[in-house]
């Protein structure tokens, strides 16, 4: 008879152990400790065992250096962000929140991609309901199989058979394998899935898109050796009850993990937006007071987005700060700035800041844009229109400069913008500016000095 080995396995983390425990000691939860049960592979899976097998060592002079051949996925933003398009027999990890579009973009790619045969596999919907969303985005290709299966050794199996030249997994947490006696949707079962889901990628060289879920705390839902395992994690962000959608690369073993797509949810689809700067600003007619454009870097491609503040008396003892894709923390050492070198009391003042268009911005560059609403608001001083800011804020209120001032420059020129304010740049910087209309400040108390006299 076939032995059966078991173990107790950490539903939080994928610890492992040979006993139950009541505390996990990786990652200190309670009660998360679950008997799974391990038996020997099918023969489904020791042909891909006996391939692994067949890899031997390697000098490294001997390895053949060549370049990545890229496959165009059919949405445009999509390959940006993969660094020029899907690497053939990697594996990519798609997460978000319920009802973000994780399916809607996914099909969207296997719908309007350049592959020969594409397998999307789901097991969450059904081949009418796959279907009814194909017709709503429009596209009905002939080389598109629709697989409805939960189990891996049958995925597998059909994928021999179709030979696909892409496959979708409509989600991994779906998926259960026989040689473990436990859930679907169990950190086991999602390991040992992903695991042979990888090995099929780099033995057969066909790339595989993977649908993840969230957990309550945001982050992907599996154990965390699942985002090792894969070679791109995408994570699509965005309020569901809004039409904005932010597709962020976390991990790219072929290029960046500093870009961002944005897309928008419409009734045929999602639309890329292959210049959001346009969008976010689209809407300003008149100059109000709070509000201040600045330049942040999205990877390589400058980015104009809104910072909109609102300041107030405190009602409560306490004031309150709130923030909405901005550090807070980074929004009170600002605040201290303001008070410490400008004398204004902003102790006794309520701060509301919000980064218009529902984005996150971690760009050093954007502390003068902050600044600048704050103090708009404060005096209730509209910034003209025309006027765009970018540098870091010092404790000791002086302006610093940012990475690729002379991108940030010519980005906000090609939108209208007349006046750029930054810090101080050298002879050579100062060169190398595209064009005249850049003002330099050392320090926060001359940038009051402009507003007031504007």
């Amino acid at each position: 008879m076939v032995k059966v080995k078991s173990s107790y396995v950490c539903q939080n983390c994928g610890a492992s152990s040979v006993k139950w425990l009541g505390r996990c000691p990786a990652c200190g939860q309670w009660n998360t400790y679950v008997e799974e049960k391990v038996v020997q592979p099918t023969t489904h899976t020791k042909g891909l065992i006996e391939i692994s097998r067949q890899a031997h060592p390697q000098n490294l002079r001997e390895v053949q250096s060549s370049n990545e051949i890229r496959l165009d996925s059919g949405l445009q933003e999509v390959n940006r962000l993969l660094g020029g398009g899907i690497v053939p027999g990697s594996i990519t990890l798609l997460g978000g929140e319920p009802g973000i579009g994780k399916s809607t973009l996914s099909l969207q790619i296997a719908l309007r991609s350049h592959f020969d045969r594409i397998l999307y596999v789901s097991g969450e919907e059904s081949a009418s309901q796959i279907r009814m969303r194909a017709d709503r985005l429009g596209a009905l290709p002939d080389n598109c199989l629709v697989l409805n299966e939960t189990l891996l050794e049958s995925i597998l199996h059909h994928c021999a058979e179709v030979n696909p030249g892409f496959v979708v997994i409509d989600s991994i947490q779906t998926l259960y394998t026989e040689n473990m006696d436990s859930s679907a949707g169990s950190v086991g079962q999602v390991r040992e899935c992903a695991s042979a889901l990888l090995r099929y990628a780099k033995t057969s060289g066909v790339p595989v898109l993977l649908i993840g879920h969230i957990n309550k705390e945001g982050t992907l839902a599996g154990p965390k050796v699942l985002e090792h395992i894969v070679d791109v994690v995408l994570q699509f962000e965005g309020d569901s009850s809004h039409t904005y959608r932010l597709l962020r690369s976390i991990k790219n073993r072929f290029g960046s993990t500093y870009e961002l797509a944005m897309f928008e949810m419409q009734s045929s689809g999602l639309r890329e937006i292959t210049n959001p700067s346009e969008l976010l600003l689209s809407h300003r007619q008149e100059a109000l007071s709070g509000i201040a454009v600045t330049v942040v870097l999205n990877g390589i491609r400058p980015l104009l987005v809104e910072v909109q503040a609102l300041v107030s008396n405190s009602a409560y003892g306490t004031p309150q700060r709130s923030t909405t894709g901005y550090d807070p923390r980074r929004l009170n050492m600002l605040l201290a700035v303001l008070e410490r070198r400008l004398n204004l009391r902003m102790g006794t003042k309520d701060v509301f800041l919000n980064i218009a268009g529902g984005i996150k911005v971690e760009d050093p560059a954007v502390d003068l844009g902050v600044l600048v609403a704050i103090l708009s608001s404060v005096y209730d001083l509209a910034v003209p229109t025309d006027w765009c800011f970018a540098g870091e804020v010092g404790l000791a209120g002086e302006i610093r400069p940012v990475a690729r001032m002379d991108q940030r420059t010519l980005e906000a020129h090609r939108l209208g913008f007349k006046q750029i304010f930054g810090a101080n740049l050298t002879r050579e910087a100062m060169a190398a500016m595209p064009s005249d209309g850049y003002h330099g400040v050392a320090k926060v108390d001359e940038l009051t000095r402009f507003l007031l006299k504007q």
